[in-house]
């Protein structure tokens, strides 16, 4: 379970209703394969040894004992099997029967999980058979003790892997108001796994797609649903085999209705633990809620494995959704908050107008987006926007070009202000040779166009608007009281990678061709600070050649700041990821750079500006990302250089 992934399966068995001994093989030779395929978890639909819709048979002792026979079956078939086996069964205790889960691991039966809430309504009745099952008790079988309740936990233990700890419930059970996969989340389960038997009616899909998905979310575990196939069909019922696993509110795989197929997936058991220690409500439920005294957990070796590839979705650009209607509503989202934030922020200052550089790039224009959305909402001037060029030594024909053209197209009031003679007067100051073209050189015309833009706003009664985004602040690409500072940071929680996206969107919406073709221009422009001199009029300065692509370093932010996971599954997830794309070698390369850069550069965050936060990261001190300034990073960059595999 390399890096926290382990891999789950769920299917329904070639099931014949009534004939255990056929039912039993089915479960072993699909085990078989699933194991195979690397499964740690397999789990099987509900009543799977009999079948569900056996009806008053299950009053039969020749069922009963054929079903507790096949049982003993799996059991033993399971001695040669590494994987997790949970299928369900007809079992009777006494004077009761219960409808349950048996959890099965090497010739083991860990324990059996009764459901809770068997159904008594419309085409089910279930009450006419099954007795809701018991919280704990003791009973033998095959010669080994095991415990009958549904308050049991199964702790998988594996060298350096603490966190495969499995609950079970059984179909209805999940769709009550209080299912015991809350209380089995809140207990310490990460991994749910649903035996069910739910027939199929139009739009019950769709809705066990959502309850399953929001179940996974709520309780931030990974969700395994085994439904009930083709072979349960039978009088007036229709099983379609709706196969589900989610994993935090995310369906990671889906075998739809009448597919007849299994799922695999792998879910990140890691993931979700370090998201739980960051959710402080969900531990404080559980402080509030749950005695352990209550529970048993019972414990058993687990088997390593190793994935080469991950059987999970994992895009490249995690910050940007792949389909297109769902890309256009995110941007939409995000849009609408930065213009929600800089109204506020003009409302409250009373502000007189917005001043914004404009250097013809992504950022800038994304601002003057956003403003020229506020004022509209605010009612005001379209003019009270003040676009300011500020031509340097690095500043190039087309960006100036853009700059100005950007500022006409969408009504704001441009002012041109050259810095290159404020510059020169600079150097004379402090003595710097302007052929001297280090960083004192590039810094001094990044504080100069702030100084004028704050100028400005103090001339005009308004304020700075920030340009710069999150992608540049995790690097710490800005000039400390350069770009780096503004009167609101409109900006400051978009990845550069989104920036794009959301330009785009507009530019897609806009009506005229003149400022479409403005913005696409503006998209195909190289990133760049233009603070060294052009090259044949071109761009000499080019941001990613210097720090990195800013889709791997969005990439590396998204994983090891949303999640905290460490340097090298980071790396590995990216090799995943990028394959391809970039080489391993490249992926390590920018990977350093990205944590040095990281590091080294947070006393730039630790005094930012105001700015909205529109996603799940933030580097706010004031929020999401409270660090000191004089961290170390050397633990993170020695854990990056171990191997990944």
């Amino acid at each position: 379970m390399q890096d926290g992934f382990f891999r789950v399966a769920a299917l329904a068995p070639d099931l014949r209703l009534a004939d255990c001994r056929h039912n039993a093989t089915a479960i072993v030779s699909a085990a078989e394969k699933m194991a195979k395929l690397g499964a740690v978890l397999t789990v099987f639909p509900e009543l799977s040894l009999t079948g569900y819709t056996c009806g008053d048979l299950f009053l039969q002792e020749t069922l009963l004992t054929a079903a507790e026979d096949a049982l003993l079956t799996v059991k033993k078939a399971s001695r040669d099997i590494a994987s997790v086996l949970v299928f369900g069964l007809p079992f009777r205790r006494g004077s009761a029967l219960f409808n349950l889960a048996a959890v099965v691991h090497r010739g083991h039966i860990l324990g059996l999980v009764p459901k809770l809430s068997p159904p008594n309504y419309t085409e089910f009745y279930e009450a006419r058979h099954f007795t809701p099952g018991p919280e704990r008790e003791k009973l033998t079988l095959d010669g080994e003790t095991v415990t009958l309740g549904w308050r049991q936990l199964f702790h998988g233990i594996l060298p350096g892997q603490d966190n495969f700890v499995l609950g079970v419930e059984i179909c209805e059970d999940l769709w009550t108001p209080q299912s015991p996969s809350i209380l089995l989340a809140q207990a310490g389960a990460t991994l749910i796994a649903n035996l069910s038997a739910s027939n199929e009616i139009v739009g019950k899909a769709a809705y066990r797609r959502q309850l399953v998905s929001l179940a996974s979310g709520k309780l931030i575990a990974a969700y395994v649903y085994a439904d009930a196939g083709r072979g349960e069909s039978s009088t007036d019922l229709v099983f379609a085999g709706h196969q589900l696993i989610a994993e935090n509110g995310v369906v990671l795989a889906e075998a739809p209705p009448f597919a007849s197929a299994s799922v695999l997936a792998d879910v990140d058991l890691e993931r979700l633990a370090a998201e739980r220690r960051r959710v402080l409500t969900f531990k404080n439920a559980c402080l509030a809620r749950v005695n352990p005294d209550d529970w048993q957990i019972n414990s058993f070796p687990l088997e390593a494995a190793s994935y080469p590839r991950l059987e999970r979705p994992l895009s490249p650009l995690p910050f940007v959704p792949a389909d297109q209607g769902n890309r256009e509503e995110r941007c939409d989202e995000v849009f609408a908050i930065q213009v929600a934030g800089l109204s506020q922020r003009l409302r409250h200052t009373q502000a007189k107008t917005l001043v914004i550089g404009l250097s013809g790039g992504l950022d800038s224009t994304l601002a003057l987006l956003a403003s020229v959305r506020a004022v509209e909402a605010l009612g005001w001037d379209k003019s009270r926007i003040l676009g300011v060029t500020m031509p340097g030594p690095g500043t190039t024909p087309r960006t100036l070009a853009n700059a100005s053209q950007l500022a006409a197209s969408f009504g704001a009031t441009l002012r041109t202000i050259p810095i290159t003679p404020a510059v020169e007067l600079h150097f004379q100051d402090i003595g710097q040779n302007p052929e001297n073209r280090d960083v004192t050189y590039e810094n001094s015309q990044a504080r100069e166009r702030t100084q004028i833009l704050m100028y400005i706003a103090n001339q005009t009664g308004g304020i700075v608007v920030g340009t710069g985004d999150l992608s540049e602040l995790a690097l710490g690409w800005a000039t400390y009281n350069g770009d780096h500072m503004s009167m609101y940071g409109v900006n400051c929680s978009i990845p550069k990678t989104l920036v794009r996206h959301l330009i785009a969107t507009q530019a897609a919406r806009l009506p005229g061709e003149s400022g479409r073709l403005l913005l696409e221009d503006i998209l195909a422009t190289p990133v760049s600070p233009e603070l060294l001199p052009p090259s044949g009029g071109e761009i000499s300065q080019k941001t990613e050649e210097l720090v990195g692509p800013y889709e791997l370093h969005d990439f590396f932010l998204y994983y090891a700041v949303r999640f905290g996971f460490r340097p090298r599954k980071i790396r590995r997830l990216a090799e995943l990821a990028f394959a391809g794309q970039r080489s391993p070698k490249e992926i390590l390369t920018w990977l350093r750079v990205f944590y040095q850069r990281f590091f080294s550069q947070q006393f730039k965050r630790s005094c930012l500006p105001d700015g909205p936060k529109v996603g799940s990261i933030s580097l706010s001190p004031r929020g999401d990302w409270r660090c000191p300034s004089d961290v170390e990073g050397k633990l993170w960059l020695a854990d990056l250089e171990e191997k990944t595999d």
